[in-house]
């Protein structure tokens, strides 16, 4: 296997990584490292590693949702053929905590050596592939400029920090959404391929991965008050009974409001607005554990 991490993962996230290579290799599996050293690296590595005749059976992406972002689209590029498999060590993780891996070495280990490839349907937002959400509004803005330093030193704290910057400096524009050409007005909206959202906080209970449609989450008012009242039952559990917050399922979704608004992708800036937002032609051949339930399809 060729194992892609980036190196800006330090402490305790690194010696993680560190662990689950030992275990890998004590358990007979032919490792290779390649680090990534700029923005994009990922992708290119998955470009090349998907590209040509491989005399290595798996693509293992050690990183945040990011990371993994990069690969996912660099592998699709060549179609998706080859299967990814993660060693979680960002700051949400949504993409392993969907498909129930753990961050601990030896659950990681035992589900790249030992786990079952299922198929996941991914969306493209013009042009670049997401693999468990994608958003447009106050969460994007809040993406889009919070500190990468604070990132590195806070974690989640950042998100939490920037948020309440933001509370005072989003203006709550409203957006057109279209989900399989019907029309809607929302004042954020997410797009929902799993249905874990920041974490392990769920935004949309009945969306999954293995499922060719997304789930599109309408926040119907906005404003400061309203914000905080959908972070709060967000975090609480409550999100999907509140009565001005709907689900709409569907395969083609555009999103229209302020032009070059940001659209954030698996925690990253992928497009800006107006965009289109589709089920990818191609699968990704995703390693899960072989007692995940939330990915089932062979």
């Amino acid at each position: 296997m060729t194992v892609v991490f980036n190196p800006t993962a330090g402490g305790r996230r690194r010696a993680r990584l560190n662990q689950t290579l030992k275990l890998l290799r004590d358990s007979g599996c032919e490792v290779a490292v390649q680090a990534t050293a700029a923005r994009g690296d990922a992708e290119t590595i998955a470009r090349e590693f998907g590209g040509q005749p491989q005399p290595r059976d798996l693509l293992v992406v050690a990183g945040g949702d990011g990371t993994i972002n990069e690969a996912v689209n660099g592998l699709l590029s060549r179609g998706g053929a080859s299967p990814l498999a993660l060693v979680p060590l960002g700051t949400a993780n949504v993409l392993a905590n969907e498909i129930g891996l753990v961050t601990a070495p030896a659950a990681v280990a035992r589900t790249i050596a030992g786990g079952t490839a299922v198929r996941a349907y991914v969306g493209v937002a013009n042009g670049r592939c997401f693999t468990a959400m994608a958003g447009a509004g106050f969460d994007a803005h809040v993406v889009a400029h919070v500190s990468l330093r604070l990132k590195r030193l806070l974690g989640k704290g950042a998100y939490v920090l920037e948020s309440l910057r933001q509370l005072w400096r989003f203006p709550f524009p409203r957006y057109r959404v279209s989900v399989d050409g019907e029309s809607h007005d929302a004042a954020s909206v997410i797009i929902a391929k799993g249905h874990y959202y920041g974490g392990r906080y769920v935004c949309a209970p009945d969306a999954r991965l293995d499922e060719p449609e997304f789930h599109v989450c309408l926040f119907e008012r906005g404003g400061r008050w309203n914000a905080i009242r959908y972070a709060l039952a967000l975090a609480f559990g409550r999100l999907p009974r509140l009565a001005d917050f709907r689900i709409l399922r569907g395969r083609v979704v555009t999103i229209d409001g302020p032009a070059g608004d940001p659209l954030q992708g698996d925690g990253d800036i992928i497009a800006s607005l107006p965009v289109r937002i589709e089920i990818a032609p191609w699968t990704l051949r995703l390693i899960v554990p072989l007692d995940s339930d939330r990915a089932t399809l062979p």
